[in-house]
Order: structure tokens, then sequence, then C-alpha cells
């Protein structure tokens, strides 16, 4: 009798291979499918909001490195900014003294050391000027150009004879730009019509 109940059991055990003897193995049968699916469902949901998010994050650390690299690029070239403000006093002082000198050299003072000297100062000048252009500072020559505030500062108008109104007539103090941004204001006097 027991090889006879274990071969029943195994019939058994190969019925339920087969399909549900039962009718309530058959609805619960259905109910797991059922929440298999509702589950599968739920899961590509949460993928799905889990590869947007990542996408998110991902171009989100792109713009933060494309951010840092800017600025490093930025201190890189704008780092020398105030050593190159006090440079371009420097520059103010040797061609004030160069014109001052240039004055006093004339053809009718025969001092050949005055003239040496004006000499030395122009040419120490040209290689200020050359060092400031190698490293992307710039002189602004607004004479003749339209004014703009981000360029310029006004500290005077001037009556427009032979210019048309808006435009610099004259500058009082070199305006300069490093790499094509404005380090310091040209000080300028810009043609009006006159008033009579």
């Amino acid at each position: 009798s027991p090889c006879v109940f274990s071969t029943a059991a195994q019939q058994r055990s190969t019925g339920d291979e087969c399909g549900p003897e039962d009718p309530r193995d058959e609805s619960k049968h259905a109910l797991s499918d059922c929440a298999l699916q509702h589950k599968a469902i739920k899961l590509e949901e949460q993928v799905r909001d889990l590869t947007e998010r990542y996408r998110k994050a991902l171009a989100d650390s792109e713009n933060v490195r494309r951010r840092t690299q800017k600025f490093v690029e930025d201190a890189k070239l704008f780092g020398i900014q105030s050593f190159c403000r006090d440079l371009v006093e420097v520059a103010d002082i040797l061609e004030k003294t160069a014109e001052s000198a240039a004055g006093e050299a004339e053809p009718s003072n025969p001092n050949p050391t005055l003239k040496k000297i004006y000499e030395g100062l122009s040419l120490i000048e040209a290689k200020l000027q050359s060092v400031f252009a190698k490293h992307g500072l710039q002189k602004m020559n607004p004479v003749g150009g339209r004014y703009d505030p981000y360029d310029h500062e006004i500290v005077c108008h001037v009556p427009a004879e032979g210019m048309q109104p808006g435009t610099i007539a004259l500058v009082t103090q070199d305006g300069y730009k490093l790499h094509g941004r404005t380090i310091r204001h040209a000080l300028v006097g810009v043609a009006v019509e006159s008033q009579e």
C-alpha cells in the first residue's frame, strides 16, 4: 500500500503540473497573473521615473561641469585684472613724462641729454604697450566714436564743431580693456549742440 500511496501522490503532483483540478486553484492562478501584471506596470513606471531622474541628474552635472570650466577659464584670463589696473596707472605716468620731455626736447633746444631721455621714454612706452597687447590688455581709442556707457565715462561736454552730437570729442584719461572686458573706463568729453 505504501507503493500505491506514493504512486497516487506522484499522479497528484503530475496532475498539478498539467492544470488545476480545483476551480479555486484557477482563480488563485488568475489573481497571481493580475498581481504580476500590476507589479510589472509599477516596475516599468519606476524604471521610467528613475531613467528620467538619471537624465536630469546627468544634464545637471554636465551644466555644473561646463560652468566650472568657464569659471576656471575666466579666472585664468582675468586673474591679472587688478595687476593690469595698477600697471595702467604706471603707463599713464610714463606717457605724461614722455610728453613733457617731448615738449622740452624741441629742435630749438640743443640739449642732447634731454633728447636721449625722451627717446628712452618713448621706447619704454612702446615696449610696455606691446607687452600689454601680448597679454590681451588694449588701450581704447574712442575719439570720433559713439559714447558707450559700458566703456566711457563723461567728464565734460564740448561744443560740436564739425562733429555729430553724441560722439566723443576728446579723451582726458585713456580707457583699457582686458580680453574685451573694460577694466578702466575712458574719461571722455562728448560733443553736444551749442545753444546760443
